[in-house]
């Protein structure tokens, strides 16, 4: 695939953009690119999201407000042309077998054999961050980061995640996806759809443990 030819403007956004994905498990808001960019108005970041869209870099997504979708096949041929390696040069290598973890039992480790569907095998160049299990979305609570029912959430096991980040939590033996907030009175999982409410985790409540942090999504062979 022949590289597209960005300004350096916009090679400053999509960077932006993939390194929101890695250390947050989300695409930036439209504000947010322009807070970090010193532009005056949310609106000068949709232009160069615009532009980035028409490049085939990405995929805007309307009704939400981190709707960016990264198109790995013009990444690969961006990343080439800047001389940083995209993907694994063998293969074999460069493939990823991920389980699906589907309902998750109380009290036994969500990466327990029975809790297994089926495998899927994935490219590793469309993760920075290597993730060791894909979990499927239930509901719409995670919307306006673009995680939406159905999605296949790419999942790093960890038992800590930093504020901000979308982790995969366990709580009252239920798993949910929702974005971490601590506080001094406690933890709070905050969803990304105005329709749902913010769960509270008291401080020592031992229902609660974190299971992951979300490193991408599988969806069509696209990354979010």
């Amino acid at each position: 695939m022949e590289s597209p030819k960005l300004t350096a403007r916009q090679q400053q956004i999509l960077d932006l953009v993939q390194s929101s994905i890695e250390r947050t498990g989300a695409p930036p808001t439209r504000a947010e690119i322009a807070a970090e960019l010193g532009f005056k108005s949310p609106n000068a970041a949709e232009e160069h999201l615009q532009a980035l869209a028409r490049k085939g870099v990405i995929e805007l997504v309307g009704g939400t407000s981190r709707g960016i979708r990264l198109q790995t096949g013009t990444l690969r041929a961006l990343n080439e042309a800047r001389g940083k390696q995209f993907s694994l040069p063998l293969a074999s290598l460069a493939q990823l077998s991920l389980p699906l973890v589907g309902r998750v039992a109380a009290g036994i480790p969500i990466l327990a054999q029975e809790h297994i569907a089926q495998t899927y095998v994935v490219e590793a160049s469309l993760f920075k961050s290597r993730p060791d299990y894909l979990l499927k979305v239930k509901g719409m609570s995670m919307r306006d980061a673009g995680i939406v029912d159905g999605d296949l959430l790419a999942v790093q096991k960890s038992a800590e995640a930093r504020n901000g980040q979308i982790v995969v939590a366990r709580l009252d033996n239920e798993v949910t996806v929702k974005r971490l907030n601590k506080t001094a009175s406690g933890i709070e999982l905050l969803p990304e759809n105005p329709e749902f409410s913010t769960i509270h985790v008291q401080p020592g409540d031992e229902s609660f443990e974190i299971e992951g942090i979300a490193v991408g999504l599988v969806r069509q062979n696209m990354m979010f």
